[in-house]
C-alpha cells in the first residue's frame, strides 16, 4: 500500500539556506494532503499543534498527534501527510556542533513547554519580534529538544507482495479476525512459514502488528471525531470497555481523555 494513493500531493517549499539555526515553517495541511518523498539539508522536527499527521520513513509509518513529533535527520528521505487536516508547525534545525540529537529517525513525546515555545514562535513572527528575542526562544527550544522522551509508536510496513496483501487487507478492515492459519491457506503458505517471514521482515509477530495497527487506526479515527463506540466496533473489539482498556494500557489515558487533549 502506497500512502500517496488517493492523496493530494503538496509541493515541497524551496529553501536554499536556513536564516537561523532553528527555523519555523507553518502551514495548514488539509485532510489527505501529502508532501512527496523528499529530504532536507538540515534536520526536521515534524510537528502539528492540532490535527493528525502521518510520517513515513522507509517502511515505517508514524502517527503524529499534538502530543508527539518525529525527528528526521539531515538527508533522510521521508513523506509527511495530514490524515484529517493539521496545523503543521515544522522546525528546521541546523547541524550545530554538540546538537545532541539522534542520527536516526526518532519519535518523541512533546512536552507542554515545547509546544508553548513553538506556538510562541508563530505568535512572535506575527508581532515582528526582534532577532534577539527569537534567538532566546530558539535557544530554549534546542534545550527542550534534548530533553524529550523517546516514544516508540510506529507501524512497520512489509516489502514482499505476500505480506503486503495481508497488511493492506487488515489496514482496510482492522476487525478481520483471520490469523496465520487462515492467511497461510489463502496465500499458499504454511502458517509457520508465514509467521517466520512476518517476524523476519517486520521484526514483530502478526498478532503484535495487528495490535499496533488497531492502535494506529484508533488514533486516526479519534482525531477525525468518531465516537469511541464506533471505533471499538470497527476495530473488532467485543465491547467499548475492552477497547478502552487496551487504549489506556498503551496510551496512559482513555480514548475520551486522549481526544480531549
Amino acid at each position: 500500500m502506497d500512502l500517496s494513493d488517493d492523496w493530494i500531493s503538496v509541493e515541497v517549499p524551496e529553501i536554499e539556506t536556513l536564516p537561523r539555526p532553528v527555523y519555523l515553517r507553518s502551514q495548514c495541511l488539509p485532510a489527505r494532503h501529502i508532501f512527496p518523498v523528499h529530504s532536507h539539508r538540515w534536520n526536521q522536527f515534524v510537528y502539528a499543534t492540532s490535527g493528525t499527521l502521518v510520517v513515513t520513513v522507509e517502511d515505517c509509518w508514524y502517527v503524529i498527534t499534538p502530543e508527539q513529533a518525529i525527528w528526521v535527520p539531515t538527508g533522510v528521505l521521508h513523506t509527511t501527510g495530514a490524515l484529517n487536516g493539521a496545523a503543521f508547525r515544522n522546525l528546521y534545525v541546523a547541524d550545530l556542533p554538540g546538537l545532541g540529537m539522534p542520527r536516526t529517525c526518532t519519535a518523541f513525546a512533546v512536552s507542554p513547554f515545547l509546544r508553548a515555545l513553538i506556538i510562541e514562535l508563530v505568535d512572535g513572527a506575527k508581532r515582528n519580534e526582534d532577532d534577539i528575542y527569537i534567538a532566546q526562544v530558539n535557544g530554549l527550544i534546542l534545550e527542550q529538544l534534548r530533553r524529550l522522551p523517546v516514544q516508540d509508536f510506529h507501524l512497520p510496513w512489509p516489502k514482499s507482495p505476500m505480506l503486503r496483501k495481508i497488511c493492506e487487507a487488515l489496514y482496510a478492515n482492522p476487525a478481520d479476525p483471520r490469523g496465520a492459519d487462515e492467511w497461510g491457506a489463502e496465500l499458499g503458505a504454511s502458517s509457520r512459514t508465514l509467521a517466520r517471514r512476518f517476524e523476519k521482515e517486520l521484526g514483530i509477530t502478526l498478532r503484535e502488528w495487528r495490535h499496533r495497527l488497531r492502535l494506529f487506526r484508533a488514533v486516526e479515527w479519534l482525531g477525525a471525531g468518531r465516537s469511541v463506540t464506533d471505533i471499538a466496533l470497527e476495530l473488532g473489539y467485543a465491547s467499548t470497555s475492552a477497547f478502552t482498556y487496551m487504549f489506556r494500557q498503551e496510551m496512559g489515558c482513555s480514548p475520551t481523555e486522549y481526544r480531549g487533549r
